[in-house]
Formats: structure tokens, C-alpha cells, sequence
């Protein structure tokens, strides 16, 4: 088509002809170029259209950081999905995205799947959650990995979600936890707590923690970081004024939880983490959540939702179907701890 255009304009350059051919051949070509790019952009259109739906459920994922507790939700998310038929790049779009724990991206990224128009969205984290709820009100959103849902301002209750948002939390059995550290240490008088003051999922399970360390007769001293680059010293600091050291589902202490496994192996000081994840690293033992459990346990919610089965606000919010016992077998080792007295 473009190829006559170009020859009808060469012919009333090079022929000549009457006035009233020449406006003829113009008159011609211009109606030919016009058609041209009417079907070009007809084609383009329909390709685009195609490119974006091609008949594939989207969902987007907006996880705050990298670290093991919560790359093992989105796993066990996608891995649930996919046993019960949703098979991304078959059947569904996953559009997963991870801010890196920095801010700025959180809200540039759920500004984006907003944008997206998404069946559903997944928020991994506390953050993620708050920033994709301030980005898109419409679509529905899931979320996992989040102690308290209530105080972060996704929910008015778990019963009843008012919001567009639901999902299950990782609330975890701090009273448990605490029991399990004097199962196990019993002589432990003093008690450290080492948090990210700036998580609020950290600061609910520490306030917690330290009701509970008062009511059982024990003192406690907290230390906080803000940063991995401040674990080691503050870890190495605290193991010298306390006998053991509690750590809640803390993303920063999650993510340098080697380093923490290296001070405590190196004061000889124990410490009893609020995730399995954290314990696999370098924490003695928990009484905890599996993450990929929980991140399937999100997918059994999508679901319902992706069949139109239910709506958000006709889920109420769950918490972690199950709590497991689980050591590190070689700090347990170094610690003298007979696990089989325990299981």
C-alpha cells in the first residue's frame, strides 16, 4: 500500500500532466495513505489489546525486600497456585516486583500494578501493603507475612475486613516462644530483646514479649537496630548483659541472621527467634510458622477470588493454620540440647 502511494507521487512529479490529473493523483494518493495508517493503527490496536489480556489472569506481587521468610511465601503462593491449575505464563500473568526495602520503590512499584489493572495483588510485608492500598483501592488485595493487620490500618478486624484488603498473617506464639527459651535454658534470669524499632510488626510482638517477660518474674533489656550494618555490634553488645536473646519476625534481623548465629555461637549466648526461616540461619530453636505454608495458605484466598467465589470483604482474615517445633541441629549441638525431649 505504501508502495503506491510513494508511485502514484512519483508520477505526478515526473509525467506532468493537466492540473485537474495532477489533483486527481494527490487526491489518490492521499486517500491511500490515510487508509494505510487506519489499518496500520487498527493492527496495532488489536495487537496491543491482545498482548495485554491473551486470555491470562494477571496478578501483581509487591514484596518489601529479599530475605528467606518472605521470598518462601511468594513461593509457596505460586506453588499452590500452580497445583490447583494457575500456571504462570500458561493461564496467568505474575507480575512480581520487590522494592528492595526501599520506600520510594514501594510506591512507585504499587503505583504501577495499580496501573495494571490486575485481577488481584498480592502485598509480602507489612510496607507493601500499606503503599499498594494507598495505590489502588479497587483492585483486591491479599496480603501475607504481616503480624497485625489492625494496627497497620489494612483492616478494622479480622472477622469482618471493611477495606479492600484480606489475607493471613504471620502472627506468631510469642508467650510460646518465650516458654520454649526457658524449656531450654532454664536458668536464664535476663532476657534481651533486638528489634528494628521501626517495624511496627517487631514493636507489637516486642511489647508482647515484655508483658509476658514481667509477668513470669524476669527482667529483660531491649537493644535496637535500624540497618543489617548495625546486627553484629548490637547483637555482641546485648549477649553480654543477658543470658538469652529473644528475636520477633523482624525483617532486618531476618536478613542478617547469620551474623546474628555467629555472635551467639561465639559468646556461647543462645538465641530464640520467632521464625523457622530465622532458626535455619542462626537462631537455637522456635516454636514457629512455615512461610511456604503461609504463602499457600494466601493462594486457597486468591483463589476463591479469581473464581469469583467470594468477595475481600467475604474473607475474614486467617491466621497460620499451623505452628511447628523446629532446631538448629548444630547450635542445639553446642547449646547440649537433647532435641528428642522435646518433640
Amino acid at each position: 500500500m505504501i508502495f503506491s502511494v510513494t508511485g502514484l507521487l512519483r508520477r505526478v512529479i515526473k509525467n506532468g500532466g493537466s492540473k485537474m490529473m495532477k489533483k486527481t493523483i494527490l487526491k489518490k494518493a492521499l486517500l491511500m495513505g490515510l487508509s494505510t495508517i487506519a489499518a496500520v493503527t487498527l493492527l496495532a490496536g488489536c495487537s496491543s489489546k491482545k498482548s495485554e489480556s491473551d486470555g491470562k489472569i494477571k496478578i501483581g506481587i509487591l514484596q518489601l525486600i529479599d530475605q528467606s521468610a518472605l521470598d518462601e511465601a511468594r513461593k509457596g503462593f505460586t506453588s499452590e497456585l500452580k497445583s490447583t491449575g494457575y500456571v504462570d505464563g500458561k493461564n496467568i500473568k505474575i507480575d512480581y516486583v520487590n522494592a528492595e526495602g526501599d520506600q520510594s520503590n514501594l510506591k512507585t512499584m504499587s503505583e504501577r500494578l495499580a496501573r495494571d489493572k490486575n485481577v488481584l495483588n498480592l502485598a509480602i510485608a507489612t510496607p507493601a501493603a500499606q503503599a499498594m492500598m494507598t495505590a489502588d483501592q479497587k483492585t483486591p488485595l491479599l496480603f501475607t507475612a504481616i503480624t497485625d493487620p489492625v494496627n497497620a490500618g489494612l483492616v478494622n478486624s479480622f472477622a469482618k475486613p471493611n477495606k479492600n484488603a484480606t489475607g493471613v498473617t504471620d502472627s506468631v506464639p510469642v508467650e510460646s516462644q518465650l516458654d520454649l527459651l526457658l524449656q531450654l535454658f532454664p536458668k536464664t534470669k535476663t532476657i534481651g530483646l533486638l528489634y528494628n524499632a521501626a517495624e511496627p510488626n517487631s514493636v507489637v510482638q516486642i511489647k508482647q514479649a515484655q508483658k509476658i517477660i514481667k509477668k513470669k518474674g524476669l527482667a529483660f533489656k531491649a537493644r535496637t537496630v535500624a540497618t543489617t550494618n548495625d546486627v553484629e555490634q548490637a547483637t555482641a553488645s546485648l549477649a553480654k548483659q543477658v543470658d538469652a536473646i529473644y528475636i520477633p519476625a523482624d525483617n532486618v534481623l531476618t536478613a542478617a541472621m547469620a551474623t546474628v548465629g555467629k555472635v551467639s555461637e561465639n559468646t556461647k549466648t543462645p538465641v530464640i527467634p520467632a521464625t523457622l526461616p530465622m532458626v535455619k540461619l542462626g537462631g537455637v530453636a522456635t516454636r514457629g510458622i512455615d512461610y511456604n505454608l503461609l504463602g499457600r495458605q494466601t493462594a486457597k484466598m486468591a483463589i476463591k477470588i479469581i473464581k469469583k467465589q467470594k468477595t475481600v470483604k467475604q474473607l475474614p482474615v486467617e491466621k497460620p493454620a499451623e505452628v511447628k517445633l523446629g532446631f538448629n541441629d548444630q547450635l542445639a549441638k553446642l547449646f547440649k540440647i537433647d532435641q528428642s525431649k522435646f518433640k
